[in-house]
């Protein structure tokens, strides 16, 4: 194998096109060198990205013991508004919850399918928008914590839709939308305790990714059921890998599992 190794997300520098990498214990691929080449993807192994131990992933690149465990997967992550940090109240590791909670977040809206609201660290952008495969991204309001972002998203996704639909996102069937706009149709809803963190100056962001070819039917792989898949890449869009045959691979989805890839 030419390399080998635990996946985790990609990393990405901003483009254009965006830069994407496969980064490894002891080694790196710039993925979009790949680009118009044969890969092979072998599943070797399990390996939790908390504990090492080779027991099947559950979720989020951990096995079902660590998931419950480590504060890397609180529920608070997935749901910022049950962020408890800036009472000092503690979920699994407070000193960890303070250090990610208790910094400068973003409520933003992305368009990739559609129109969506989200929340993520400021540290995290635009990182947070190529992961999510938006072509176009605005700031709403930059909040100190994540419970006010959080509370923010619940507002606000009573009026915009919260979830990206990763099929058209991979189609690119794009539709474009002033986001400026939305964003001032949206400002009434946020919450009184984030009103005075509305951003207007903001403008949008524009993302490009390298793509080649995208797919007009999308057929999801799935490495636990078939371990082995050899195909041409023709593109890297969100955390996805997009080959000449309609077959599409979810990096993210496979945090955890150990694999070798070969370029021919």
């Amino acid at each position: 194998m030419l390399y080998e190794g635990v996946l985790r997300k990609m990393r990405t520098t901003i483009g254009p096109p965006v830069q994407y990498y496969l980064v490894f214990d002891n080694d790196f691929m710039h993925l979009n060198q790949a680009l118009n080449k044969r890969l092979k993807l072998q599943f070797i192994k399990y390996q939790c990205l908390n504990c090492g131990r080779e027991r099947p992933i559950y979720r989020q690149g951990f096995d079902k013991q660590c998931f419950y465990e480590t504060p890397l997967a609180g529920e608070w992550i997935m749901k910022p508004e049950l962020s408890t940090a800036h009472l000092d109240k503690e979920d699994r590791d407070l000193e960890y919850e303070k250090k990610m909670q208790l910094q400068p977040h973003i409520v933003y809206l992305a368009n990739s399918s559609n129109v969506k609201v989200g929340v993520t660290r400021k540290a995290q952008v635009p990182t947070r928008w190529i992961d999510q495969g938006a072509h176009e991204a605005i700031v709403i309001a930059e909040v100190p914590n994540r419970y006010l972002a959080g509370i923010t998203e619940v507002a606000l996704k009573a009026h915009v839709s919260d979830k990206t639909s990763w099929q058209k996102m991979l189609k690119n069937a794009l539709e474009d939308v002033d986001l400026v706009a939305w964003r001032e149709q949206l400002r009434p809803f946020i919450p009184d305790e984030a009103a005075e963190y509305f951003l207007e100056s903001d403008g949008e962001t524009q993302l490009e990714f390298p793509v080649l070819q995208y797919p007009e039917k999308v057929k999801s792989m799935n490495l636990e059921k078939n371990p082995s898949y050899e195909g041409v890449l023709k593109g890297i869009k969100g955390q996805y890998l997009l080959f000449e045959d309609q077959t599409v691979f979810n990096v993210r989805g496979h945090e955890g599992y150990y694999v070798g890839i070969d370029i021919k």
